[in-house]
């Protein structure tokens, strides 16, 4: 993503997530830190699921109860590190699906900064998380 990025760029890169086959490898990473991460902002997330200003947004209560899940699933398991193949299979789902709303929904915020609040997407597309070159630096 760059500042001239169209309309078009971001419709094109929403569609090719949405058709991308993402792997989740559970073994890869580390769910407990991602039990914990999670389980530390459940307050949080409550209070983003009782604003309902942020309810009328259908896409991102989407999001919210794909983490809401994955906090669960993960919440009832005492071990995560050892986890049946299957029951592995199945929690990578879960990230999955969390993982590629929540990708869908910083691409929309992003286009919506870009209209909106050019000031604010300059930043954000300085500070990109998925580019490793990014740079808060004004070149």
């Amino acid at each position: 993503m760059t500042e001239a990025w169209t309309d078009r760029q971001f419709d094109d890169a929403i569609r090719d997530l949405k058709a991308h086959q993402a792997r989740m490898d559970c073994n890869r990473g580390d769910l407990a830190g991602l039990k914990e991460f999670l389980t530390a902002r459940r307050g949080f997330l409550l209070g983003l699921l009782e604003n309902q200003n942020l309810m009328e947004h259908e896409t991102f209560t989407e999001l919210l109860w794909a983490v809401f899940h994955l906090m669960e699933e993960l919440d009832s398991r005492n071990e995560v590190k050892a986890l049946a193949r299957s029951d592995g299979e199945h929690i990578a789902g879960d990230i999955k699906r969390a993982y590629v709303i929540l990708i869908i929904e910083w691409l929309s915020y992003m286009r919506h900064l870009k209209k909106e609040y050019p000031y604010l997407f300059s930043l954000a597309v300085r500070t990109n998380p998925f580019d490793p070159r990014a740079s808060v630096e004004v070149k």
